[in-house]
């Protein structure tokens, strides 16, 4: 999430009212979480596991909870809580905007785009040319669609990333400031979430098409002329490449990546990162061939006890 305008190291300690290490002047332009970062943003850490990985990241400020030495080139913000100021500064940034219409004044809605009756459209949403939006649909503020896009009654683009820290007195929100873009041509089915980014965004690539009842977590990026089926539940951060295939019910585990033209058969659970070009089935998940041949084995086991128990 890149900041209006630019900020400088001071400002920014002022808004959350923190210490900080580094020139004043040292120019912050955005925010974004570790897997996301680029030379400008601030990224947040609060776990001594992952002290080395921020500090060493691309990101040029480093919102800590220790004081450490400053990386050459970069700034510290020094928080003794940095997951709750890094929601001041997202609150600040993007902060929620109450609607006052169905479709927001500050929507940009292109030639030929029918949006159906009870549809809501946020603040500052575009939307392309020749896309039918059927009835019930909620797009919230910020969302981008492109082109020749069809989206199902019942579906909602743009909700909360699924994200807590659990503290002694529940669970801790880390407030979404990101957004959803749809490429061109996409169809989505009835009654589908897609989660907006925690500060950047996700994304579906042109041509995709999303079956009903299919969940998209945040900051997730699917690849162009994918298909997903139904009831498939995808978490966030996964990178899924070009013209993968997955069928009913599979379930996606965070930041991993499915291969291109990778095709994953029903049911299948995927906990680790899949090459392409392969077919895959089971939980954990597997080659569909080497798979089958195990369910195979195990229907033999029955066959052979009954064989030793005779002798």
């Amino acid at each position: 999430m890149k900041f209006p305008v630019p900020h400088t190291l001071e400002q920014i300690a002022s808004i959350i009212q923190s210490e900080y290490i580094g020139d004043s002047g040292f120019q912050v332009l955005g925010m974004n979480e570790i897997h996301v970062v680029e030379a400008g943003d601030i990224v947040f850490v609060d776990h001594p596991k992952y002290y080395d990985k921020a500090l060493q990241s691309k990101a040029t400020t480093i919102l800590i909870n220790k004081n450490v030495a400053c990386p050459e080139g970069k700034g510290l913000l020094i928080s003794d809580d940095p997951f709750r100021d890094f929601n001041k500064l997202t609150n600040y940034f993007k902060p929620f905007q109450k609607a006052n219409k169905n479709i927001a004044v500050t929507a940009k809605i292109g030639k030929n785009t029918v949006i159906q009756p009870n549809t809501f459209v946020g603040n500052n949403v575009i939307i392309g040319d020749n896309c039918t939006i059927h009835a019930n649909v909620s797009i919230y503020d910020n969302c981008i669609i492109g082109n020749n896009v069809t989206i199902h009654s019942g579906t909602v683009l743009g909700s909360d990333a699924f994200y807590y820290k659990n503290r002694p007195e529940g669970f801790d929100k880390l407030l979404s400031g990101g957004r959803v873009v749809i490429e061109d041509n996409v169809d989505i089915g009835a009654l589908c979430t897609l989660d907006k980014g925690v500060t950047g965004d996700t994304r579906v690539k042109k041509g995709t098409k999303i079956d009903n009842q299919v969940h998209i977590g945040h900051d997730t990026v699917i690849g162009e002329k994918c298909l997903i089926a139904s009831q498939t539940g995808i978490a966030g951060c996964v990178v899924i490449e070009d013209e993968v295939t997955l069928w009913g019910q599979v379930g996606v585990t965070s930041a991993i990546t499915i291969g291109e033209k990778a095709v994953v058969l029903a049911q299948t659970g995927i906990s680790k990162s899949i090459e392409g070009h392969k077919t895959y089935f089971g939980s954990p998940v597997e080659e569909a061939r080497e798979k089958l041949k195990q369910l195979a084995y195990i229907k033999q086991i029955p066959k052979i006890l009954n064989k030793i128990q005779q002798k």
